[in-house]
């Protein structure tokens, strides 16, 4: 099967050209280790059985005889041979080299290295395949298109609400690609929760889990997806089925954490209001949607007749594609949400300083409502920075939106009248 060029692929090798090595992490069958390859010139895989004994002996006497080969050297599943963690670094160290290493291994397993690897090894995260990479949306809408202002006209996607709920549960994993058979493909991100549940969960640090704990957590962050619920509803969630103690709830969620599975979503909290008027609790998320599918059983056929909880799963989809996209330019995804109730789905921030405002709406019949959300948030905004001009208020002055932006599960995209993007997610590229 053909390599499908990934976002991450600009990434790491920008990384190769300032840091000697890179780590690549995410979930467990994002592409890591595909990725990984197109990069290499050498590859040595600690879990291949013909040669994982020679390689280990190497590594346990003199590891830095690993680190001769043509470079650069892909490392898979470097966790099984940690010192080869402090070779590279000296390595990098003694020849101030550039982009020779890199690392990819399990996320079920912790390692704890005597260095950091800071300013020698650099890390890169991995997300799954956005739509646009996986070759579902036909890119008509570029990101950074929008942030610069730019007219889109008027485009239309490939993809109707059916589709949506399909791919929502099919997840962005590269290995369902391979696979003819559309309902076949809904059978990865099935074992991969019964692979957190069973066995993940307790080999990434070696803590032994009990099975029916995690899998009532992960059934109740999938109810709760893209919600603020809090920490106590998800606890309680579990509390009423399973005797367990809280802070073993919260021990599970940090296991889940460091396998790549959780991702929320943190709150932006500009002080355009009252400080304790903001929500500042992170928005419960997972690193693709069909972990909450799969998690709760739920199939295309379901989200077809449930438009509520699609509603949320597509929002979770949005975020997972928006976080690819927005990784070439330093972008990073918060949320608003205060105590009027007055919300922003998502809130994307770049490394330059510019920033859209984003509501995520699967339903035209929503839009509405989110160009009225869009236009108050930045109505307060403006407020706020008049009172400070004018000596009301102390504080500072935020910059204005670069864009605001609906993002949906429709198929026209197009710029409203006054200025508000209407994008369907089947029409979105980096």
């Amino acid at each position: 099967m053909e390599y499908r060029k990934r976002i991450s692929d600009y990434l790491l090798k920008e990384k190769m050209e300032v840091f000697g090595a890179i780590l690549i992490v995410g979930p467990k069958g994002c592409g890591k280790t595909t990725s990984a390859k197109q990069f290499s010139n050498t590859i040595i895989k600690f879990q291949d059985e013909d040669v994982r004994d020679r390689y280990l002996s190497i590594v346990a006497d003199k590891p830095s005889l690993l680190l001769n080969g043509k470079k650069p050297i892909l490392f898979d599943e470097w966790q099984d041979a940690p010192k080869i963690w402090g070779a590279i670094r000296n390595y990098v160290d003694d020849n101030n080299s550039k982009g020779d290493f890199i690392l990819t291994g399990s996320t079920s397993k912790i390692i704890d290295t005597p260095h950091t690897g800071t300013g020698r090894i650099s890390t890169l995260k991995m997300y799954p395949m956005s739509l646009y990479e996986s070759g579902d949306s036909n890119g008509k809408i570029s990101l950074l298109d929008i942030i610069e202002g730019k007219d889109i006209g008027y485009v239309e996607s490939n993809l109707d609400y059916e589709d949506i709920n399909y791919l929502i549960c099919r997840g962005g994993w590269p290995g369902t690609l391979s696979i003819e058979n559309k309902q076949r493909r809904l059978l990865i991100a099935r074992d991969m929760v019964e692979q957190i549940i069973n066995k993940d969960i307790s080999s990434i640090d070696g803590v032994k889990r009990n099975n029916e704990t995690t899998e009532l957590l992960l059934k109740s962050y999938a109810r709760n997806i893209c919600t603020l619920a809090k920490s106590k509803t998800i606890e309680d969630d579990i509390l009423s089925t399973k005797e367990i103690s809280r802070p073993t709830i919260n021990n599970y969620i940090d296991a889940l954490k460091a396998l790549f599975i959780i991702d929320d979503l943190p709150a932006w909290c500009p002080q355009i209001r009252s400080e304790n008027k903001i929500r500042t609790s992170a928005k419960r998320n997972f690193i693709d949607p069909s972990i909450a599918t799969s998690a709760l059983r739920i199939t295309p056929e379901y989200l077809n007749t449930d438009f509520n909880t699609a509603g949320f799963l597509f929002e979770s989809l949005c975020i997972r594609d928006l976080n690819i996209y927005s990784s070439k330019y330093g972008g990073k995804i918060s949320y608003y949400h205060d105590s009027y109730d007055l919300e922003c789905d998502g809130v994307l921030h770049l490394d330059d300083g510019r920033y859209i405002l984003i509501e995520f709406k699967f339903g035209d019949s929503k839009i509405k409502e989110g160009i009225k959300n869009l236009k108050e948030l930045e109505r307060l905004i403006i407020e706020h920075n008049n009172k400070i001009d004018s000596g009301a208020k102390r504080g500072i002055k935020y910059k204005l939106p670069s864009a605001k932006v609906i993002v949906t599960a429709s198929k026209s995209g197009y710029k409203t009248s006054d200025g508000i993007y209407i994008v369907p997610i089947g029409c979105l590229k980096d």
